[in-house]
This record gives C-alpha cells, sequence and structure tokens, in this order.
C-alpha cells in the first residue's frame, strides 16, 4: 500500500531522542528553545512559541489577541475542527465564511457582509499547504480594525510574495501532528512580531506563570508544554524541511502533468504570488469522471494507493456547530467540494514511479 502519509524519520530523529533521554532534561528545555529559534528564522519574525499541539498553540494565540465572552471571529467551515473550537473555549462566537473554489481558502468577498460591532478576529487556514488571499483580507482587518491569527498549520514552509507562512497575521499557528510536512510526533508553534503577545502565550502554556518569575500566577494558564524529546525530534526535521518540501512539490508537479487532461478532474491552483508545500494534493473530482468520488477511491484502495478526503462534512453541517444555527446550503462552496475532494499521496516515500502508476490507474479508471 502506499500510504497516503507517513512522517521522514531518520537515524538522526532516533539519535537526538536518545541524547535527550540520556541527558536527563526530558520535559521543555534547551531543545525546545532550539526548534523555537529555527522556526522563527524560517517564518521571519521575531518570536516562536513552541506547544503540545496545533490545537493548543490556536487556543494560545486566540487567548493572546483578548478574545472572549460575547466576541465574534470569523473563520471558514471547510477545516479541521480544531480551527474553529478554540474560539468556543473562550466563550466566543464562530462566524463562518464560505472558501473560494481555486484555493480551498477564505473567500475575501464574503467576509465584510459578516463582520458586525462583536467582531474581534478572523483566522483565515492556509489549507492544504497553501496561504490565504493576504492582501484582501488585510485591507479588511485594517479597515474594521480586526486582529489576524493565521491557521497555518498545514503550510510550514509556504511562502507569498517571498514571505513566509507564520508572519501572515498578527500571530501564527501551526501543527507538528505527525502527518504534517514536518512533525514532532505531537506538536505546535506559535509565531509573532508583538512581544506582548508572546508573553501572554508563554503563560498561558505555563500555567499562567511569567517565565522570568516561577511560581507567580499572574493569569489562568494551562499546561500546554512541549518536551524536549518531541522538539529533538522537530530540530532534526527542520533541517531536512527544504528536501521534505522539495520532494512533495517533484510529486505535485508530476501529478500535475498527468491529471490535468483527464476529462473531470481539477488539480491544484497555485495563487499568483505562492508556493505550495503540499501537505496535501488535492484533487476536485466532478461530474464530468464518469464515476463518482467514492468509486474512485475503493478503484484506488483495491489497488493498493491510500488516498484521503479533508474534509468529508463542512463544520457546520456537524451537530456540534448545527446547535448554533447553522444548516445545510448556508456555505454551498464549501458543500459541493467536500463532496468532490480527493487527496492523493505525495510525502517523501512516494516515489516518481509510484505517482506515474496512480496517474495511470485513475486514467484507465476513468475509461472504464
Amino acid at each position: 500500500m502506499i500510504p497516503i502519509s507517513k512522517p521522514l524519520i531518520e537515524d538522526e530523529e532516533i539519535n537526538a531522542v536518545v541524547e535527550v533521554l540520556k541527558s536527563g532534561m526530558i520535559a521543555q528545555g534547551p531543545k525546545t528553545a532550539e526548534l523555537e529559534d529555527m522556526f522563527a528564522k524560517l517564518c521571519g519574525t521575531k518570536h516562536a512559541i513552541a506547544f503540545s499541539n496545533g490545537t493548543t498553540a490556536i487556543h494560545a494565540g486566540v487567548r493572546a489577541l483578548g478574545i472572549s465572552d460575547g466576541d465574534e471571529v470569523i473563520t471558514v467551515p471547510f477545516t479541521f475542527v480544531a480551527t474553529a473550537n478554540p474560539v468556543l473555549m473562550e466563550r466566543s462566537k464562530v462566524v463562518f465564511v464560505d472558501i473560494s473554489e481555486d484555493d480551498f481558502c477564505i473567500d475575501p468577498s464574503k467576509i465584510e457582509e459578516k463582520i458586525t460591532d462583536n467582531t474581534k478576529a478572523i483566522i483565515p487556514v492556509d489549507l492544504f499547504g497553501q496561504i490565504y488571499k493576504y492582501k484582501e483580507v488585510k485591507e479588511l482587518t485594517d479597515k474594521y480594525n480586526l486582529k489576524i491569527l493565521e491557521d497555518a498549520c498545514q503550510a510550514v514552509g509556504a511562502t507569498q510574495d517571498g514571505n513566509t507562512a507564520g508572519s501572515f497575521g498578527d500571530v501564527g499557528a501551526f501543527s507538528l501532528y505527525a502527518t504534517k510536512n514536518i512533525t514532532t510526533g505531537e506538536g505546535g508553534m506559535l509565531t509573532t512580531d508583538d512581544d506582548e503577545i508572546a508573553r501572554s502565550a508563554k503563560m498561558f502554556r505555563h500555567h499562567g506563570q511569567d517565565e522570568a518569575v516561577r511560581y507567580e500566577y499572574l493569569e489562568l494558564g494551562h499546561n500546554y508544554r512541549i518536551t524536549d524529546i518531541a522538539s529533538a525530534i522537530g530540530v532534526e526535521q527542520m533541517k531536512k524541511i527544504d528536501r521534505i518540501i522539495g520532494t512533495r512539490v517533484r510529486n505535485a508537479k508530476l501529478y500535475d502533468e498527468g491529471l490535468s487532461k483527464i476529462e473531470g478532474i481539477i488539480i491544484p491552483k497555485i495563487i499568483g504570488g505562492n508556493t505550495h508545500v503540499y501537505h496535501q494534493y488535492t484533487i476536485r473530482v466532478t461530474e464530468d469522471f464518469g464515476h463518482t468520488r467514492d468509486e474512485l477511491i475503493a478503484y484506488l484502495k483495491e489497488n493498493e494507493i491510500g488516498c484521503g478526503v479533508y474534509y468529508p462534512k463542512p463544520l457546520h453541517l456537524h451537530e456540534h456547530f448545527r446547535k448554533m444555527g447553522y444548516k445545510e446550503g448556508d456555505f454551498p462552496v464549501s458543500e459541493k467540494l467536500s463532496k468532490e475532494v480527493l487527496s492523493l499521496p505525495v510525502n517523501p516515500f512516494v516515489t516518481e514511479e509510484d505517482v506515474e502508476m496512480i496517474v495511470e490507474k485513475i486514467k484507465g479508471f476513468s475509461k472504464k
């Protein structure tokens, strides 16, 4: 089976973990500080703060922006639930806006109508590895004095107009989960240029303590820390990020060449100024293909080809959000694409021969 995802764990990561275990410093320590420094340099931000996972990084970002009771935060329903849940954790309201068909990211033209006096921030999502349309969103946030929390969980290393994901907002948040382009197993990162946001985030991950004054609890906080065991993996992953992304981009280009002429298959589009890091290589299977998306999935799995659907149902159609008044038909683009999207294997273990074989299988199936 060609897996849809597989982390690139080699001797360097294994040896780094062993070194940490032998050191006796296995909780948050010097390896975490090293990873944070590497990440800040990658993103071009003043601060990078490591967390136990992407969700806790987003939660810390929401908190640091001062979002609380009664505030409204605009985001998209076509994402993983961790984008929206931290807003609810702070007793605020999630306000959904539909996505664009071209990049799967927030549609800037649909934002303004959802802004109210209670709107505090926008959380755009860099879905599948491509940065959202920053300039158009920034015009609105400047006009209405709103904050941006960039959910860059899937976009480490992506760029737009020469700037790197994690720098397209007041706060950026990343996931370092096992399936992401680089991983710490479980882990996350918050990026910012703002000293106060950084201080707040550090306190929030450490029980509300200012790291300079231990056992002084200044505000509510959690234990959202990462371990040096995990960070040791991340340090070695960061050294390989160009190779990892390069392989994904190569595979994506091969897919583009092979799939672009198949009727009913829509390949990913890269928006001008962007580089795409292909956390997922996501095609759309439309009616013109001659088979349903789910029939293609079954065929690929019969041929030992892994694939995935991200996401099979937009958030607003889950009971968790339906009870807030959302219903079918509210966000037609998200609903439409959830029935068409299919992600193909693009991870670093996928060879050129694998991609060629997968393309031929899809071509053959399209003619049946």
